[in-house]
């Protein structure tokens, strides 16, 4: 009896701790029988191809989110991000190499200006990335003036359709890189885990001596700089630097890493979860498309399964503590 009791706990405790991983799996399999098409190479390239861009502002987004901020403007620094880019080599003439560098800057700057404003000016993480989102937007339209602005044939476009193998494309890899980069920073660096302690407890860190203010302001570049990533990205897949990029981004990061177990207080969260979670809602969107479901369903039904996420990982978080 005290082994099956034993058993029975033991496989309670795996369900809970994996329980994204097991989201993942389960959502995988429907989506495989719902569409004969979905387990096509095509398709499943496709989605990585298309998300890569949205897994590199989950990572800055979970930055924030461990110390128990908040960034609504990681989709109006993309955009700036692709705007720049473009008009960088349109306008400017810049070499490739130097429109990338100085855009990821240009984000960097962003993200600093947000966590001085949270950290130094005590604004409410809200607020301040509010009001970035909206400074963003409207720069990026005023660079391009209201228009999309058409970079170079056979030049950062290539980015976006390169491939290394079948299978595999560049703008996988650079997920790929940035996801392994945030999991070494958070797991295996001080850095990582003295953010991770703010979000637990931002006085207890204060009172240990370290400096908690420079790592909200940097946690904040960190998300402009993978903003502005993903702005490269968008502007490579397209060949386009536009003003619309983005819109609406900053909710699906924020769904993301909260599917992934990430809490909004602070103080937890994984950056492979958080990535499992931007591939939870890729699946539903590009299941809904396979099925032809119309535009305006598809945000009831996502929304439906990102609250059902969120429940599922509030009760698993409960049954954490219990």
């Amino acid at each position: 009896m005290w082994s099956k009791n034993k058993a029975s706990a033991n496989i309670l405790n795996f369900i809970v701790t994996n329980n994204t991983y097991l989201i993942l799996v389960l959502l995988f399999v429907i989506c495989s029988l719902a569409s004969e098409h979905f387990l096509t190479l095509a398709n499943l390239v496709n989605i990585c191809q298309q998300y890569s861009g949205t897994v590199i502002v989950s990572i800055g987004m979970l930055f924030v989110i461990l110390t128990g901020g908040i960034d609504l403007s990681v989709g109006s620094v993309m955009a700036l991000g692709s705007v720049f880019t473009a008009y960088a080599m349109v306008e400017l003439k810049l070499p490739i190499l130097i429109s990338v560098i100085l855009t990821l800057l240009l984000g960097i700057v962003c993200g600093l200006i947000t966590g001085f404003l949270v950290a130094k000016a005590k604004i409410a993480a809200f607020v301040a990335s509010l009001a970035m989102m909206t400074i963003c937007r409207g720069v990026a339209y005023m660079i391009s003036h209201g228009t999309p602005i058409n970079t170079p044939a056979g030049t950062i476009g290539k980015l976006g359709t390169a491939r290394l193998f079948p299978f595999l494309t560049w703008l996988t890899v650079i997920a790929i890189i940035v996801v392994a980069a945030s999991c070494f920073f958070l797991n295996k660096t001080a850095y990582g885990r003295t953010v991770i302690m703010i979000g637990s407890n931002q006085e207890a860190v204060h009172l240990a001596g370290i400096s908690v203010k420079p790592h909200i302001i940097s946690v904040y570049a960190i998300s402009g700089l993978c903003s502005a990533l993903g702005g490269v990205i968008a502007t490579s897949r397209t060949g386009i630097g536009s003003g619309a990029v983005g819109q609406g981004l900053e909710l699906d990061c924020i769904a993301a890493c909260v599917i992934g177990g990430a809490s909004l207080n602070g103080g937890s969260g994984s950056s492979l979860k958080t990535v499992v979670g931007v591939l939870v809602l890729a699946m539903i969107g590009n299941i809904m498309n396979l099925l032809s479901v119309p535009s305006y369903p598809q945000d009831v039904i996502k929304g439906i399964i990102i609250i059902l996420a969120v429940l599922l990982q509030q009760g698993a978080s409960s049954m954490k503590k219990n």
